[in-house]
């Protein structure tokens, strides 16, 4: 949904929806209520019960292209290491992850405010005054974002506080639910998601019948129930008409990200201004939202050398997450268009200097041994992969200058200093869905049907001429097959750790290839602590306790 969220939630604050979130919430936001007006008077009316519907979706806006979701979804995983801009080291490398984690503490109560909207919004729905059609379509919206709100909180935190009933106090007591409770809840909810949404939407940003279907197939693999997975995945691939895009680099262009591949996206605003970046009465903690930030995140500092400043098209440099070694040697660039697709290593000058024109080659990052002969011969600045990495994967340099990853940069952003983008955020494409069929198939004992999915996916990576080359037999496919097909297709598109943790690989692939995590990680780790903060607020301390591990 195009639309600015701002309005939305101000109505929503004013009616007090969200005065009751949980015991952690803020007393600011608990009692501020302006215009006397309620959630009955607001919500029993179309326009009313909209805005309802409206901020159910605006929570994955705190998760989806934000700095924490990518801490908590990407980092800690085979894939990344902690650049020198890291804010959450604890989440990147295990070593001081705790309750006190800020991350986890925001998610945490942005998650349980989204499911507390959708629980008001699904016990209101009969009385909104929509007609029976828009009723059933709106609860299928609901029932879906409940769902997923609660898969991540369940695979987060395992078996914490569950209601699906609306709040309307502030409550001083928690449950501790057990996981199969959570996921009974979310296979209903996306049941009824199934049946009551319709299977397009010209509202793009809403939710529809086959994103739904997807996420269900997902939920089916997560639980073991791998012949629904793989039926329901290949429902999805075969009846709807999405299509994988021609090349995996048409995918990252912002004047494309409207497209066949993308059942569900988090969409964001052309006009940053309609982003909610920062506003008093909607975030009184001071937390923004703003835009898609992925596109700082990943970039190397790259405007301390010889003619090279900053500019749009080589984006703000954060340098937050780098790609560990193995991450980079997933890939054979020699055959798969992905590599060069998704990771920067080339870097030219945009100022003359000595030596440099402009146009001329300034930087190269490589995953490479370059020898010293060859980079004594070189004008421009090398970091190759002896300047950053030790063989074994740990970090030699600056965890300044490396190999950059580019699926998120934003040409478009109008001055070099902009920390938003427009960029939307995919959270289910049709690749995704191709692989979660090959893996569900896998798992059911059917590696022809697997390998024959996963080829769909390589062939369209291919480069051309090189379409042969990228296919596999059955016989080429494991599970950790499976997984680096995942990273190389997916990643940094928060999913990894959740991919890590349903096929029982987090902590095996952690210790054997990301070396700043691998020391740390423990099996405890596969939920996250509770936040201490909410721990503190609830008066039952001796039955809402501490996930085990965590002090």
């Amino acid at each position: 949904m195009k639309i600015s969220t701002q309005h939305t939630l101000k109505l929503l604050l004013t009616a007090g929806v969200l005065s009751l979130t949980l015991p952690a919430c803020d007393k600011q936001l608990e009692e501020y209520n302006p215009s006397g007006l309620t959630a009955e008077a607001v919500y029993s009316t179309p326009a009313g019960f909209e805005t309802l519907v409206n901020a159910a979706y605006s929570y994955n806006r705190w998760w989806y292209g934000k700095e924490n979701g990518y801490s908590i979804s990407e980092m800690g995983t085979d894939l990344w290491q902690r650049g020198a801009g890291d804010v959450n080291p604890d989440l990147t490398e295990y070593t001081t992850l705790q309750g006190s984690s800020a991350a986890l503490t925001d998610l945490w109560n942005r998650l349980y405010a989204g499911v507390n909207v959708c629980n008001a919004g699904i016990g209101r729905v009969g009385q909104s005054g929509m007609t029976d059609a828009l009723k059933k379509t709106r609860e299928g919206e609901l029932r879906f974002l409940r769902a997923f709100y609660y898969w991540e909180i369940v695979e987060t935190w395992g078996g914490v506080h569950f209601t699906t009933e609306e709040a309307t106090a502030v409550q001083n007591t928690a449950n501790k639910t057990p996981v199969e409770t959570f996921y009974k809840q979310i296979f209903e909810d996306l049941t009824v998601a199934v049946a009551n949404l319709p299977t397009t939407t010209t509202d793009y940003g809403r939710v529809t019948k086959p994103a739904a279907e997807a996420f269900l197939a997902k939920m089916y693999l997560t639980r073991g129930q791998n012949r629904e997975a793989a039926d329901l995945a290949q429902k999805v691939i075969s009846s709807y008409g999405y299509a994988l895009q021609p090349k995996f680099a048409d995918l990252w262009s912002m004047s494309n990200l409207e497209n066949k591949e993308i059942l569900w996206a988090v969409n964001y605003s052309k006009d940053l201004s309609l982003n909610d970046r920062v506003d008093a009465t909607l975030y009184p903690d001071g937390h923004p939202r703003g835009g898609n930030n992925g596109h700082l995140l990943f970039l190397m500092k790259y405007d301390d050398q010889p003619g090279v400043i900053r500019d749009i098209p080589y984006g703000r440099p954060f340098n937050r997450f780098m790609p560990s070694l193995f991450y980079l040697n997933l890939f054979n660039e020699k055959i798969d268009s992905r590599y060069a697709a998704t990771f920067q290593t080339v870097w030219l000058a945009n100022r003359a200097v000595t030596g440099i024109a402009v146009g001329d080659t300034a930087i190269i990052a490589s995953k490479y041994i370059i020898p010293a002969s060859v980079k004594a011969q070189k004008k421009y600045r090398i970091w190759d992969q002896s300047a950053v990495y030790r063989p074994n994967g740990t970090i030699s340099g600056d965890r300044i200058h490396y190999v950059t990853m580019k699926k998120f940069m934003d040409p478009t952003r109008p001055t070099i200093a902009e920390e938003q983008s427009a960029r939307d955020a995919y959270v289910i494409r049709l690749a995704d869905v191709y692989l979660t069929a090959a893996e569900a198939e896998f798992k059911a004992g059917n590696s022809t049907k697997a390998a024959d999915l996963i080829n769909v996916v390589r062939r369209r990576a291919a480069l051309p001429g090189k379409e042969a080359d990228m296919l596999i037999k059955p016989a080429d496919v494991t599970l950790d097959f499976i997984l680096d097909e995942r990273g190389r297709e997916l990643g940094g598109e928060q999913l990894r750790w959740f991919d890590l943790k349903r096929t029982g690989k987090l902590v095996e692939r952690v210790k054997k290839y990301n070396p700043d995590a691998g020391a740390s990680i423990q099996d405890y780790h596969l939920v996250r602590p509770i936040p201490q903060r909410q721990l503190d607020a609830v008066s039952n301390k001796n039955e809402f306790t501490q996930n085990p591990g965590y002090r």
